[in-house]
């Protein structure tokens, strides 16, 4: 399963149903609309999903100035939300997010004035919060900008390599018109060291983050291995041990 994470109107240029249209066209099975908490979409996602077949993940990427009001963003979309990302790109702010359970993703952590080390990446995966490896500006960019982003995502892959961090993978599209195929992001990918089945995984990651979280907001989940059931079904014996 692959799936790509976007920015949608107003937060991008295209609107989802657009964006989900060409995703299904490049081969995509679901599209996680990423937009900024400041920014949300007015889309129904199972209306586009029948429309274009392809799975449509509600999400927030949260953007703060700090982490002070990082976390009270979390707070207030965590509870209702399928897919939590925290905008990185500052020491602070990645930071935060490899700090926070609550978190999914820390989306392009290596952007602007970011960076990551061994601390942040042993944070990480102690709190399952995956590293997006967005390769945006890297096929935007040409010239002495490409080899500086290809060399950071190059440190990033060698810290999520070694300390087993889970990961996304990302071309972070703000129209339809920067969707890639994933074959083009594979290519990309081997670039940074990555094999082809890595950056497959890292695609379709984002949809068993929506799997499981989708599994977490249903009325049947109480905590991890226990579901709530329909006492009236007379195979029930009470609550349901995974």
């Amino acid at each position: 399963m692959r799936y790509e994470a976007v920015h949608a109107r107003p937060d991008g240029d295209s609107t989802v149903a657009r964006l989900a249209l060409t995703a299904s066209e490049y081969g995509f099975d679901g599209i996680v609309v990423r937009n900024h908490g400041d920014a949300l979409a007015d889309y129904d996602p199972e209306v586009v999903s029948e429309t274009y077949d392809v799975d449509v993940v509600p999400a927030v990427e949260v953007r703060a100035d700090d982490p002070s009001q990082a976390s009270g963003y979390v707070g207030n979309h965590r509870p209702d939300t399928v897919v939590l990302a925290v905008h990185g790109g500052t020491v602070a702010m990645n930071r935060f997010a490899v700090e926070q359970a609550a978190v999914d993703v820390l989306a392009h952590p290596m952007r602007d004035d970011g960076d990551f080390n061994h601390v942040l990446a042993k944070e990480a995966a102690a709190n399952g919060v995956r590293v997006e490896f967005s390769l945006r500006d890297v096929l935007d960019c040409t010239g002495g900008r490409r080899v500086r982003r290809l060399q950071s995502l190059r440190k990033l892959r060698e810290l999520v390599d070694y300390y087993d961090v889970p990961y996304v993978v990302s071309a972070d599209p703000t129209s339809h018109l920067q969707l890639r195929a994933p074959r083009e992001l594979v290519a990309v990918g081997e670039a940074i060291g990555f094999s082809s089945e890595q950056v497959e995984s890292g695609l379709a990651e984002w949809g068993r983050i929506a799997s499981r979280n989708r599994e977490r907001l249903s009325d049947s989940f109480v905590e991890p291995g226990v579901r709530r059931v329909d006492e009236r079904d007379p195979g029930s014996t009470g609550d349901d041990h995974d």
